[in-house]
């Protein structure tokens, strides 16, 4: 069998949308460090961000057969509870191919940098991670719209 990138020379350029989101779960000792900004490695949060904006940007690197898509918007936010912070990545484009790829990368890239950015304080005392995962990156919503701001619908 051939591998071949999908041939989208003939698809309509349309406003397309995906949000994409995730989870990891962080000890309240951590998740306290990180609110308090007061991690060795610096803001987790701002790190995190572009961290995401970089992976969306470079998801055809990544994903071998992504088309390389222009970007127009990347959105980051991030939401913390007692034990886990909730990443959020929308990611907008005009162009002729979906976005769900370049949320779904940069999502994980997120949850992965803060992970990175906080692993010396999820080590236990045989340098395991035992309470310290990620979780539920899925794709949360896609849109297509034409230029006028009309949902397009995905097949007749």
């Amino acid at each position: 069998m051939k591998t071949n990138m999908i041939d989208i020379s003939l698809k309509k350029k349309v406003l397309r949308t995906a949000t994409a989101c995730g989870r990891i779960n962080l000890s309240k000792d951590t998740i306290k460090q990180i609110k308090d900004n007061k991690t060795k490695k610096g803001d987790v949060f701002t790190v995190s961000e572009i961290a995401a904006i970089n992976a969306v940007k470079d998801t055809p690197r990544m994903i071998p057969l992504c088309h390389n898509i222009p970007i127009s918007k990347v959105g980051v936010e991030f939401d913390c509870a007692d034990n886990y912070i909730n990443a959020k990545v929308t990611v907008i484009s005009y162009g002729s191919t979906g976005v769900e790829m370049e949320a779904l990368t940069g999502v994980t890239v997120s949850l992965l940098n803060i992970w990175d950015m906080v692993k010396y304080l999820e080590k236990d005392n045989d340098g395991q991670y035992p309470g310290t995962q990620i979780t539920g990156i899925k794709v949360t919503e896609k849109k297509k719209e034409d230029i006028h701001g009309n949902t397009i619908n995905k097949r007749a």
